[in-house]
């Protein structure tokens, strides 16, 4: 694999050693063509033979010259068209353009190389949009999560400091109150806690422990939230052990289980599995109710990106993209698939510490 992209910049190479090699020929060829033909129509004959030959020669030597510079000029719009158009759309693309695409002309594109060449610019010019686009995105989100609790605190304050209120609606705007103050909160933990996630490249404080166990100390912290909807979970599993961050794991079944109870419709069920394949363990969490569209699937681990587009539901998109960013710390995999009314997030780890 790594001598074909060798092979094929080398095919430029020897592109361009052809050019310069029949421009100096065909200047030859053409000058000698035209020396003889002055010797055979007697216009060299009145000069020595010493003398003639030095001039034939400076004359042979000039005349290459000459037409060699007539041919590379009459060349070089062909020869450098492909780098112009490369560097007009470089510009382009420098200046925010991601939908440029570089396409050469029919000659140009048959040589290994500017094809090459083509095909790297155009995936470099898609990658960016898409990125410029999860960028946008990423801020749309971000500006509605926050102004939504914001707007919220600031109106329901304003009521409260007009009065005119009764006792059971000043209450309720203070839960409000506080409910979207928490909210914020939370939010603003995530975004430190992804940030600082994103930036870490090594595992710390990597520990053998009872992960079994853990999971079953998440469900109980959340035990007001499923208790709230009457769901019933199924944690049918044996005891098993894994050594990683056992501090950065805990973020991942708590918003795991989190993500299940907030779409598990009311009296629904959740299911936890667990089991080892070879050296490494997977954990899958199952809950019933609306499926995730199968275009929704693989940008539900994206920053802000909830699949309820009117943000309805509870949540600001960022539990899911701890879970990836911590579980690739790990050397694992997380995924989702969603059909037949269940979905179900499987978490597969090494069981021994990442390397």
């Amino acid at each position: 694999m790594k001598g074909k992209p060798e092979r094929k910049r080398g095919s430029l190479s020897l592109f361009y050693f052809a050019i310069v090699f029949c421009s100096q020929l065909l200047a030859v060829l053409a000058a000698s063509a035209l020396t003889y033909l002055l010797a055979w129509l007697g216009a060299l004959t009145p000069f020595g033979i010493a003398r003639e030959s030095s001039i034939v020669l400076l004359f042979v030597v000039v005349l290459s010259a000459v037409v060699c510079v007539a041919i590379t000029w009459l060349t070089k719009r062909i020869i450098l068209k492909p780098f112009h158009r490369l560097i007009r759309n470089m510009d382009r693309l420098a200046r925010g353009d991601f939908r440029v695409r570089l396409e050469f002309g029919r000659p140009a594109s048959r040589i290994p190389a500017l094809a090459e060449v083509a095909d790297s610019f155009n995936i470099m010019a898609r990658e960016l949009g898409n990125t410029e686009m999860l960028r946008e995105d990423f801020i749309n989100h971000f500006s509605h999560e926050f102004k939504t609790p914001i707007v919220s605190i600031a109106g329901f304050a304003k009521l409260l400091r007009r009065g005119n209120v009764t006792a059971a609606q000043e209450a309720e705007y203070l839960a409000i109150i506080e409910e979207e103050s928490l909210r914020l909160a939370t939010m603003a933990t995530n975004v430190l806690e992804l940030t600082k996630l994103e930036n870490q490249a090594i595992l710390s404080d990597v520990a053998a422990y009872n992960v079994s166990e853990q999971i079953r100390a998440c469900v109980l912290l959340l035990e007001d939230r499923w208790t709230r909807k009457q769901l019933d979970l199924d944690l049918e599993f044996r005891e098993h052990t894994i050594c990683a961050n056992e501090e950065l794991m805990k973020h991942v079944w708590i918003n795991l289980l989190d993500n299940a109870i907030k779409f598990s419709p009311p009296t629904g069920e959740i299911v936890v599995r667990m089991e080892e394949r070879g050296q490494a363990l997977r954990v899958s969490i199952t809950n019933f109710g609306a499926e995730i569209p199968p275009e929704q699937q693989e940008r539900i681990f994206g920053k802000f990106y909830q699949t309820d587009a009117s943000h309805a539901s509870a949540g600001n998109g960022l539990g899911l993209a701890i879970v990836k960013r911590v579980v690739e710390l790990h050397r694992g995999t997380v995924t989702a698939a969603s059909r037949d009314g269940a979905t179900t997030f499987t978490v597969e780890l090494p069981r021994e510490a990442a390397p």
